[in-house]
């Protein structure tokens, strides 16, 4: 009659190993977080006319404007320039983020929330 419950064949010490790998890749996703909040990125439109710089939480530090892409005839078009910058380092900053967890989960992020 076979044994019901428990982990057939030795189970414990591989559950101890994939524990111990757990929270090792914890940790290193907990400094990847860390370091990619620090880090910034500048992302232009416009030639160059308007940088917009979004740091590794996503918050906007710093907006440049060229002077001659401030028109007040044309209003609509800085704002368009603006949206794209900061769209274009948005999409920069999430970019690092999947590079930065795809080397520590070794290609397994695709399932995890961050």
């Amino acid at each position: 009659m076979a044994k019901r419950g428990g982990f057939p064949g030795g189970m414990p010490g591989n559950m101890n190993n994939l524990m111990k790998q757990a929270q090792k890749m914890q940790k290193q996703m907990e400094e990847a977080t860390k370091e990619l909040e620090e880090k910034e990125i500048t992302a232009s439109a416009g030639g160059g006319a308007v940088e917009v710089t979004i740091s590794g939480k996503k918050e906007v530090t710093k907006v440049k404007l060229a002077q001659e892409v401030v028109d007040p005839d044309d209003i609509e078009m800085l704002e368009d320039l603006i949206m794209a910058a900061t769209n274009e380092a948005l999409r920069q900053i999430e970019e690092a983020s999947q590079q930065s967890m795809s080397k520590i989960t070794g290609g397994l992020g695709a399932g995890f929330p961050f």
